[in-house]
């Protein structure tokens, strides 16, 4: 029992009168925020074997308000509404649409592309996938030599975006991981840019200090508009950006 308790015992036995007994009315006083918040954090505890790293991991995901979210809404993660937000800024995702989607594990991003509209995707990804209703789905490396070709095998039509949640393997050294990531980009944009309808979209991952110069000029040459977004529910801290690539044309 807290101090607060106490006394509020010892005023209720103070009182007197003729009113009939029952549950007795305790003072309360205005909650502190910052108390408020530290008593919804929920912890995890460290268990023989477990990593701190885990440990970590466990208790952001618990206390993430877009992973309990997505768990309410049957998404597979809540990368969906990284998608959802880029979706409604920027009306990438036509109505039946034919979409291609690079690293589509664990289908997020299918999902919510189809409940805004989307007809088929056609996705890949290293990991296997769950079926999504609707969309192939290849088991391959997108970056395998005839990884392009066998997606390209797939699409009855040139399609109208290509979405990239494309990340690589880090390996804790800072050059190489960001070689690594700047060859992912580039290998997606040139497949967008050789399979896209002429007024098509191209959305992808990119890191910290967004995609190279060099990329963007040429997005630029044959997009009608370049940006780089920032979602709301990418998580703080986290060094991730999108890169937005609208009104496709072809190269003449």
């Amino acid at each position: 029992m807290t101090d607060d308790n106490k006394s509020d015992n010892k005023s209720d036995d103070k009182m007197y009168g003729g009113k009939p007994s029952g549950e007795k009315r305790s003072r309360r006083t205005k909650p502190d925020a910052n108390n408020a918040t530290r008593m919804l954090h929920k912890k995890v505890r460290t268990a023989k074997g477990r990593k701190i790293s885990s440990k970590l991991w466990l208790e952001r995901q618990i206390n993430d308000p877009y992973v309990q979210r997505a768990r309410e809404l049957g998404y597979r993660s809540r990368a969906a509404f990284k998608l959802e937000e880029l979706d409604d800024k920027y009306q990438l995702i036509s109505r039946d649409s034919l979409i291609v989607d690079l690293g589509c594990a664990p289908g997020g991003w299918m999902q919510a592309a189809f409940k805004r509209g989307a007809k088929r995707i056609v996705g890949i990804d290293i990991l296997q996938v769950e079926a999504v209703p609707n969309a192939e789905i290849l088991h391959m490396d997108f970056m395998a030599d005839d990884a392009p070709e066998q997606l390209k095998s797939h699409l009855d039509r040139a399609p109208d975006l290509v979405m990239s949640d494309l990340a690589a393997n880090t390996t804790g050294h800072k050059n190489t991981d960001h070689l690594k990531t700047v060859a992912l980009v580039e290998a997606a944009a040139e497949f967008a840019l050789d399979v896209l309808a002429p007024g098509g979209h191209f959305v992808t991952k990119v890191f910290q200090g967004g995609a190279e110069e060099r990329l963007l000029s040429k997005l630029r040459t044959q997009f009608d508009f370049v940006r780089h977004a920032k979602p709301k529910s990418s998580r703080k801290g986290s060094p991730e950006i999108y890169l937005v690539a609208k009104g496709f044309r072809p190269a003449e």
